[in-house]
């Protein structure tokens, strides 16, 4: 399961759809390294300072964090052409391309991305 920002965060804060996101942890998440920048990003917007953050991820070593690389830029354009009724940003659209570079599902707290269904393989957590 690739897991989205928005999936993190609300099993991070204890919201509703946590425990879905704990099963996808338990069955080896994937992450974005632009996913995993807007985490750090909010937690730090949240207040929590570079130590406090880092703890709070410490315990999230099972996530295998994937680089982002220049064919995924490319394709995370391409993407934006499809997406942009939506107002997918750059994080989003790095989701989605990594879930369907590995055939799996994107898991999301973002409701609109249920209109990208069937086209690519969506779960909602709430």
């Amino acid at each position: 399961m690739v897991l989205d920002a928005s999936a993190l965060l609300a099993y991070l804060h204890a919201e509703p759809g946590a425990d879905i996101v704990a099963e996808a942890l338990e069955a080896d998440a994937v992450m974005s390294a632009v996913n995993w920048a807007e985490v750090v990003a909010k937690l730090h917007q949240g207040g929590l300072s570079s130590h406090a953050w880092r703890a709070v991820l410490a315990d999230l070593r099972d996530i295998a964090v994937v680089p982002f690389t220049q064919p995924d830029a490319e394709a995370a354009e391409v993407l934006s052409l499809e997406t942009r009724r939506l107002g997918l940003s750059l994080g989003d659209r790095a989701c989605l391309v990594l879930a369907d570079m590995r055939q799996d599902a994107a898991l999301t707290a973002d409701r609109v991305w249920g209109e990208l269904l069937p086209r690519y393989r969506v779960r909602l957590i709430r």
